[in-house]
């Protein structure tokens, strides 16, 4: 496995979700025909229709980002692998209880190729007791087609961006759009754009958690095998993913931060999955037709 060092550790001052509610309903209002945000208790995420691997998103909240796509351009850094849990502790988590969800290239090392990785998991007394309910989508080898299912490692590789948390219950953004009518089509860059003219430069905010396509399409990209030869542009890099439209249902796994305080973040990824055993999900780009909620 890759060294997880050097890290960089950022405390932030989160504003009151309260606050950040009132901050975001203007911006959905001006995206979609029919929108909602509140500060209200989590309900049990480890029900459908969101199926998490633990029950809340609150307790000792952090952020990681781990890697980059300069592991992937221009060769891809092979040696670049990680466990999600040795993360976990580099994030200065507690072993007794908590979880991971996010978005990151998957454990090509375990999977046998290239991946996308919807990490989603908890543990419980130690870090050697998880519950594991992470997903992967892949692009088959002999078919080209989109393969989604359940993936048991706790590796993934390249880069990943993890929110981390003790899982218990607590208050969390619930926000509900439908019928976008404007610009935005992705609802996490219009949450992360609005928050970003809220509070500026000076005041990072950054949010993890998850949101479902409850119905209508959605487009996403899913990476293929890593290529024979190097990258010689990045256009290269956009002409070897593979895009996809996916009808819902699909569970969202979302990591954004509003402002990057010097440390080279990605600024937002989100990864999806369909847990009805359909081949849907990956990268989520945006919204084709969509009734999006949190």
């Amino acid at each position: 496995m890759a060294s997880l060092l050097p890290t960089s550790k950022h405390t932030l001052k989160p504003p009151p979700l309260e606050d950040i509610a009132t901050k975001l309903q203007s911006a959905l209002a001006n995206n979609y025909r029919h929108s909602s945000v509140t500060a209200t208790e989590c309900p049990d995420l480890r029900h459908a229709p969101f199926h998490l691997a633990t029950q809340g998103l609150s307790g000792n909240e952090c952020i990681a980002d781990v890697g980059g796509q300069a592991n992937l351009f221009p060769t891809p850094r092979l040696e670049c692998k990680y466990s999600l849990l040795d993360v976990a502790k580099a994030m200065e988590m507690d072993p007794e209880g908590g979880s991971l969800v996010g978005a990151g290239a998957g454990p090509f090392h375990v999977v046998g190729q290239n991946c996308e990785l919807a990490p989603n998991l908890s543990w419980k007394g130690s870090f050697d007791n998880v519950e594991n309910r992470t997903y992967v989508a892949k692009i088959a080898k002999d078919s080209g087609e989109a393969m989604v299912s359940r993936c048991s490692s706790t590796d993934c590789a390249l880069m990943v961006n993890l929110f981390g948390s003790s899982g218990m219950p607590g208050p969390v953004l619930k926000i509900t759009a439908r019928g976008r009518k404007g610009k935005e089509g992705s609802l996490p860059e219009c949450i992360r754009t609005a928050l970003h003219a809220a509070y500026g430069d000076s005041q990072p905010v950054s949010l993890g958690g998850v949101f479902l396509v409850k119905s209508g399409k959605a487009r996403y990209h899913i990476m293929p095998d890593f290529p024979s030869a190097p990258f010689e542009n990045r256009d290269d890099v956009e002409k070897w993913l593979t895009y996809h439209t996916f009808a819902a249902p699909t569970i969202c796994l979302t990591v954004m931060h509003s402002a990057d305080p010097g440390l080279g973040l990605r600024m937002e990824h989100t990864h999806c999955f369909a847990s009805d055993g359909q081949n849907a999900g990956g990268h989520y780009h945006n919204d084709v037709e969509s009734d999006l909620s949190d």
